[in-house]
């Protein structure tokens, strides 16, 4: 017997009227299979990168650099529980949601733009 053989029931004359034999254990298998390689595939990286992002999120600080998740970049001002203020421009604050920001930028990059 070979894993295939879990897989894909093989073919067996039966009797008239009498019940399919086989297929207990491989119907049963082929689920639990597929929720494994969801959860491996999907879900998993899924829960990783929110992790990074909230860890991102818990180190930011007055003077990062960052980029929206709209793709507006600028300077981080003032941190509250649920807003960032963003300074875009000389005098241009705006506030942003905190999940909002994508990613926080190296040390000049804004300059160097």
């Amino acid at each position: 017997m070979n894993l295939l053989d879990f897989l894909i029931p093989a073919a067996h004359a039966q009797a008239a009227g009498a019940a399919p034999a086989g297929g207990g254990f491989g119907m049963l298998l082929f689920p639990v299979i597929l929720i494994a390689v969801m959860y491996f595939l999907m879900i998993r990286p899924q829960m990783k990168r929110a992790k990074e992002h909230k860890g991102m999120l818990d180190k930011l600080s007055k003077g990062d650099e960052i980029i929206t998740s709209g793709g507006i970049a600028g300077t981080v001002t003032d941190i509250g529980d649920n807003f960032v203020t963003v300074e875009v421009a000389d005098n241009v604050r705006l506030r942003v949601q905190r999940a909002a920001v994508g990613n926080v930028l190296p040390k000049g990059t804004l300059k160097a733009a």
